[in-house]
């Protein structure tokens, strides 16, 4: 942390980077969106409800969440082979299915399952935030019911400080961070992972800041839907 207060992006503690989001971008999926966190650039799509691919997964009474999260070899600096069984890939899927799983009114969807897919094209930080956020925006698109939005934020300490939403430069450095997701009507947190280890006198501000950063991020994605469902209405009139 500068002298100044400010971040070495320029930013104060509790500011966020710039968000750009748009939905309906692939015509293939039954949803979509696109996401830009800074630097951290994502693509969701999602199919479904559709037919379960393996009928031993089937479940009678609601539909399956499936979650795949792939990483583009030339999303960083960092060359090195992925293989489709990477752990770290595969813990990343875990935790977007279980951000999702208590949202989604999967009773609705009886002996179906829902697809989610997720590919980073860039990567500057708060992937698994930047995940979360666009496969908000890619269900919604998808028309699958939800009971309310799931954002994401993290939150760590930088140089003694609390701070939001945390690029790569940050996560590199000797910090604690925790992300979570939320749901902002009633402020349930759907999931808190941390990436190290943390006193727990530390935990309750890092907490804090990060659910006041997922509710200025509640409010990015709302009107990415909201202006979406207004353009739709003046092509539909039109």
């Amino acid at each position: 942390m500068a002298l100044t207060g400010l971040r070495i992006d320029g930013r104060r503690p509790g500011e966020l980077r710039k968000i750009t989001s748009t939905t309906s971008v692939l015509s293939q999926a039954d949803g979509s969106a696109y996401l830009e966190h800074g630097n951290t650039k994502v693509l969701a799509a999602v199919y479904g409800p559709r037919e379960a691919r393996h009928r031993a997964l089937v479940v009678h009474d609601r539909a399956i969440l499936n979650v795949e999260f792939n990483v583009a070899p030339f999303s960083t600096g960092e060359r090195r082979r992925r293989t489709k069984n990477d752990k770290r890939l595969l813990e990343m899927a875990s935790f977007i299915k279980q951000s999702f799983e208590p949202v989604v009114i999967a009773a609705l969807y009886p002996r179906s399952q829902i697809d989610i897919y997720l590919q980073i094209i860039q990567q500057d930080g708060g992937i698994l935030q930047a995940c979360i956020n666009a496969a908000t925006l890619a269900l919604i698109d998808a028309g699958i019911a939800m009971t309310d939005y799931v954002c994401a934020c993290t939150a760590g300490w930088v140089e003694r400080e609390a701070v939001i939403d945390l690029n790569h430069i940050e996560e590199s450095s000797d910090t604690s961070e925790v992300t979570i997701a939320m749901l902002p009507k009633s402020n349930k947190v759907t999931l808190a992972q941390m990436e190290s280890r943390l006193h727990v006198d530390k935990l309750e501000e890092l907490l804090s800041l990060a659910s006041e950063g997922c509710k200025q991020i509640h409010q990015v994605l709302d009107k990415t839907i909201r202006d979406r469902a207004e353009d739709l209405a003046q092509k539909m009139a039109v």
